[in-house]
């Protein structure tokens, strides 16, 4: 699989949605009479992540993922959102930071071993750091804030978390 289209433009793509549930979140609070601000620190379980830091984590792994594919320094954001609209400003801006790849910025990634910082003298080939750990960390991390929301009463559906689908005639 082209290792440009399962990250870059998959993250955008979800972070994206990401960013419509919490636009969809804000409504339905309006519409409940609750401060939507509340949704912020809402957690599914006393020892999980925080909304926040869900949304925080899904950028971190899309960004730094494209990053170490090539090399390339990622933006840094200090990890101080506390409102809804920086959590649409953190999201916003690491989606422009992933517009800004190209599939031919990933031409020479396959044989790139990308250093774990979690693991001092360790990496993994690029296509294993993808499909192994990086995928599977940023899906993690944006399905927890959905399924915050949908704890917290916000009409998402299967439909809202996929979105559009290419479809093709048969």
């Amino acid at each position: 699989m082209n290792v440009y289209f399962a990250s870059v433009q998959q993250h955008i793509r979800m972070l994206e949605n990401l960013d419509k549930w919490i636009d969809q979140a804000v409504e339905y609070a309006k519409t409940r009479g609750f401060d939507p601000s509340v949704l912020v620190q809402a957690r599914l379980a006393p020892d999980q992540y925080a909304f926040v830091r869900q949304v925080q984590s899904a950028c971190d792994a899309a960004k730094f993922t494209a990053a170490r594919l090539t090399a390339k320094d990622p933006p840094k954001h200090p990890d101080t959102e506390q409102t809804i609209d920086e959590l649409h400003a953190r999201i916003r801006d690491v989606v422009a930071y992933l517009k800004t790849y190209k599939e031919e910025d990933f031409a020479n990634s396959a044989s790139r071993v990308v250093p774990l910082q979690f693991m001092p003298g360790k990496g993994m080939l690029s296509d294993d750091y993808v499909f192994e750990l990086q995928t599977p960390n940023f899906f993690f991390h944006v399905a927890h804030a959905y399924a915050i929301l949908r704890h917290n009463g916000v009409p998402l559906g299967k439909r809202t978390y996929l979105t559009t689908l290419t479809l093709r005639d048969v």
